[in-house]
């Protein structure tokens, strides 16, 4: 590359070369996912008013467990999604019940085939072949005819059983192909399942579930997957939510579950880039540009060295932002 002769191309070569291929990068945030009770049709409404960029509409845990209000949740959440709404497909989830209750086929076979759903929550899952089990389930629900998008499924981690087995589970595809049998877009972690399992002991500090969460991530990552940390449930503490939500993503979740619609603002603040994080990313991309102008592949920013890898960072920063409406500012 010839050295650039005056500072207009500078500007031309920074523009093509960095800021135009990072600010088109198409991200879709999913940060917050607030569980709605699918047995209220008050909550059912009134999920349509929020800004959540998933909601979870929960047949399982939120759901008296008798044969009967598991049917009626079921029916009153059909009704719900079978009605015009301004929901995109993007931001709606179903939590079914678990593959071993007498719900869960009946589950499948009504939700899976509903273009309107995007995504699965699969609770208790153990095992890879678990997710086998739902894959073959929903080919079936769907009369194998392939979906024109993939069926999202996020496998919620609750067990010790599938820790161990969390490699496996991160790596699963279906043998049916992603269009007919499902595509895994995530893990989850279900805190309150897991310590009940393992017999963990929850405390303020969060440091017994250190290396858990750290293994989630890790191996989501591994595969491409988001990981989605576990709920706070101290709802109504939000110094507490915020601690716990900087805590998740700077072990790099990126994205947290919620159960009151007054978390999800806390939450997507958290997860996203803080004005700070955007500055100094901008002055990255900026300071990189220059570098690579005169044939270097690294440079000096306040004090600090930079190169290629935080060059990446800086990259993903400014996508996020932009992804999350916030303000990018130009670095002179």
């Amino acid at each position: 590359m010839r050295p650039l002769s005056n500072l207009k191309s500078l500007h031309r070569f920074i523009y093509f070369q960095y800021s135009t291929r990072t600010m088109s990068t198409d991200v879709h945030l999913r940060r917050s996912y607030l569980y709605v009770p699918s047995s209220s049709d008050r909550m059912l409404e009134k999920s349509l008013t929020s800004n959540s960029d998933v909601i979870i509409y929960d047949l399982e845990d939120s759901i008296a467990p008798s044969p009967t209000d598991k049917k009626d949740a079921r029916n009153k959440l059909l009704r719900f999604l079978n009605r015009s709404k301004p929901l995109h497909a993007s931001q709606i989830a179903v939590r079914i019940n678990g593959i071993n209750t007498p719900f869960f086929y009946e589950d499948i076979s009504q939700i899976a085939s509903l273009t309107s759903v995007e995504t699965l929550i699969l609770p208790k899952i153990h095992s890879a072949q678990d997710i086998y089990h739902v894959s073959r389930a929903i080919r079936v629900a769907s009369g194998n005819q392939p979906r024109e998008e993939s069926l999202k499924i996020v496998p919620s981690i609750e067990s010790a059983q599938a820790l161990w087995n969390l490699g496996s589970i991160a790596g699963w595809k279906s043998e049916y192909g992603s269009e007919a049998g499902g595509k895994l877009s995530a893990l989850l972690f279900a805190a309150e399942d897991y310590c009940a399992d393992t017999g963990i002991i929850r405390s303020p500090s969060r440091r017994e579930l250190l290396y858990t969460r750290s293994q989630i991530v890790i191996a989501a990552k591994a595969f491409g997957l988001e990981a989605i940390d576990m709920v706070c449930v101290n709802y109504k503490d939000t110094d507490y939510l915020k601690e716990e939500c900087h805590d998740g993503r700077y072990l790099g979740f990126t994205g947290k579950q919620a159960i009151h619609p007054a978390q999800v603002n806390i939450i997507q603040s958290a997860f996203g880039p803080s004005p700070t994080e955007i500055l100094r990313a901008a002055k990255i991309i900026k300071q990189m540009a220059l570098a690579h102008a005169s044939q270097k592949g690294a440079a000096g920013l306040e004090g600090e060295m930079i190169d290629a890898p935080m060059l990446k960072q800086a990259e993903k920063t400014l996508a996020s932002a932009k992804a999350a409406g916030l303000d990018i500012p130009s670095v002179p």
